[in-house]
């Protein structure tokens, strides 16, 4: 029995526990504004490396070319090959053109 009125009495480590519980709190408080600052960092940086990727020009040509016998009487075209080009154009979402975000709440129609 007074064991157990000593284990009752006893508040040796409730100011441990409090001021754990309080420390943790901080700490978790800490680690989520902390996480959230490296996403946004994180989210610029990606959005640097997608404006780059976007600014490249991917527009190319090149000429063709005809070769032609030269043997008197049998003269005529050898090998031929065309050229070709290609002019790049902005994409939609290219250096920030668009933005993500989410749309607005739909109400939901009653089934047929």
């Amino acid at each position: 029995m007074r064991t157990l009125t000593a284990l009752i009495n006893d508040e040796a480590g409730f100011i441990v526990s409090a001021e754990l519980v309080l420390v943790a709190t901080i700490l978790v408080i800490g680690l989520v504004v902390g996480l959230s600052s490296i996403q946004h960092a994180i989210v610029a940086e990606l959005n640097d490396v997608a404006d780059a990727i976007g600014s490249i020009n991917q527009g190319y040509s090149y000429g063709g070319f005809t070769a032609v016998k030269s043997n008197g009487a049998a003269a005529g075209i050898k090998a031929r090959t065309f050229g070709s080009a290609f002019a790049d154009t902005a994409d939609d979402c290219d250096n920030d053109q668009c933005s993500i975000s989410c749309d607005t709440p739909v109400v939901e129609a009653p089934k047929a």
